[in-house]
């Protein structure tokens, strides 16, 4: 299947979106040389882009909360078992490495969720940005810890109902 890109400027930073015409492969946080070079006068076409930015919009203006944009990214059975872990994370609420391997049924296997975690190849959408360390410290996160910490605060800001701006 042909993969297309397209960007999304957000307020978190210009995010790259890759697709198939069925599903969501990447959304990926760009560093300032690819946003330098990104083309955004590209047009959407591709219905599952076009979608993809619709509910993002919706997300960062505090009137979404659950992404329903089929993804699908390549892993072992673990890792998927891993990200489809993280969709159950409610919107405004954190888990930690700890709870997350215990979600998955081995509290053994914290570095491996922990590593697979760090794999997700579509943030914010499969919310891998609501794990946290077992001591409440933001680690882990392949955007930079200022993003996740944006993004936890963004969600708790709408969770709570409260709207002003921080």
């Amino acid at each position: 299947m042909d993969i297309e890109t397209s960007y999304y400027s957000s307020p978190v930073g210009l995010l790259r979106l890759r697709a198939t015409v069925s599903y969501l492969c990447e959304l990926h946080f760009c560093d300032a040389e690819e946003t330098a070079a990104a083309d955004l006068q590209q047009p959407l076409r591709n219905p599952i882009l076009l979608e993809t930015v619709n509910q993002l919009m919706a997300y960062f203006s505090g009137q979404r909360r659950v992404f329903d944009i089929p993804v699908a990214q390549s892993g072992t059975p673990f890792q998927q078992s891993v990200w489809s872990a993280l969709l159950d994370i409610p919107f405004g609420k954190t888990i930690s490495y700890l709870d997350l391997a215990k979600k998955l049924g081995d509290p053994k296997c914290i570095r491996a969720a922990a590593n697979t975690n760090g794999k997700n190849n579509i943030a914010i959408i499969v919310p891998c940005h609501r794990v946290i360390g077992s001591n409440g410290s933001l680690v882990g996160f392949a955007g930079g810890i200022p993003k996740k910490k944006w993004l936890l605060a963004h969600e708790r800001k709408w969770a709570l109902g409260v709207q002003t701006l921080f």
